[in-house]
């Protein structure tokens, strides 16, 4: 049996993993904005399952969080990063405060949990932490600029993190989920104010009014969810996890972009040291 500490459990992928995660017999410390959103499950899973008001953007309200927890349940397994949402504006669209609020929900907050979390887990030498990223730190489309960036920011981290955490028992893993049919796209999708017309060929096309795909992904959650567990908890847990055929093709076609593209420089690169008569 595992505790586990996860964000953004209100709905979509985060909720499923709640549900997994307590249908495996495991304890759910379940962190939302709004409690009343998860109150019915706590009858079903009265045991496993305990509700934690949080906003990940707020400091004082993890550590109490983090505390209310590991006195509860009186330890943590493992940390789900799920919490954050999208936002699309071209890149000179971009609002300070939108910008500032999504970094805050996307990267900043899953910072500060872990490490609150991690003085808990390195006590154990043992334990995972799980950061949900997306397809778009792959290859981020025009208009989702500053949401790609709060994803490649997340991974960045997570990679000095793995380095840092396995001698000490710990694992760490990022998931990069193509498209589900969760609220990624509906309510959780917020956009800039500013519109400029000379993008409407580019970022234009990818603004909430033109986008019609909410509710016709071909991911679901239940399943996406069943897996990040398996993964997570197997022998061979990979660092990173694409997830879904969609991601799948993303990662394939930028890898193979990204090679052709500087293997034509390589030469040029490498030319690029003291040569021996220097």
């Amino acid at each position: 049996m595992k505790t586990w500490m996860m964000t953004g459990c209100s709905s979509g992928l985060g909720k499923q993993l709640m549900l997994e995660a307590l249908k495996r017999g495991d304890r759910v410390a379940a962190c939302v904005r709004r409690i009343e959103t998860l109150e019915p499950f706590v009858r079903d899973y009265p045991e496993q399952l305990l509700l934690v008001a949080l906003d990940v953007t707020s400091p004082q309200m993890i550590e109490a969080a983090v505390q209310r927890i590991g006195t509860h349940f009186n330890t943590i397994d493992g940390l789900i990063n799920n919490a954050g949402y999208g936002y699309r504006a071209a890149i000179e669209e971009g609002e300070d405060a939108a910008i500032d609020t999504l970094f805050q929900t996307n990267f900043f907050g899953p910072m500060r949990l872990i490490r609150q979390v991690l003085p808990i887990i390195r006590k154990q030498k043992s334990g995972v932490i799980i950061n949900i990223s997306s397809a778009a730190a792959v290859n981020t489309f025009p208009g989702f600029g500053y949401y790609g960036a709060s994803n490649c920011a997340l991974e960045g981290a997570s990679s000095a993190l793995a380095k840092e955490c396995a001698p000490l028992g710990i694992r760490v893993m990022v998931v990069e989920p193509g498209a589900f049919r969760t609220d990624f796209s509906g309510r959780s999708l917020t956009q800039s104010a500013c519109v400029i017309e000379d993008y409407a060929a580019t970022a234009g096309l990818r603004r909430i009014e033109h986008d019609h795909t909410h509710g016709t992904q071909m991911g679901d959650p239940q399943k996406g969810a069943a897996l990040i567990l398996e993964a997570a908890l197997s022998a061979d847990a990979p660092h990173t996890l694409v997830l879904g055929a969609d991601a799948w093709e993303v990662v394939e076609q930028s890898e193979a972009q990204l090679h052709e593209e500087m293997a034509r420089w390589l030469k040029k690169s490498r030319a690029t040291a003291f040569s021996s008569e220097e």
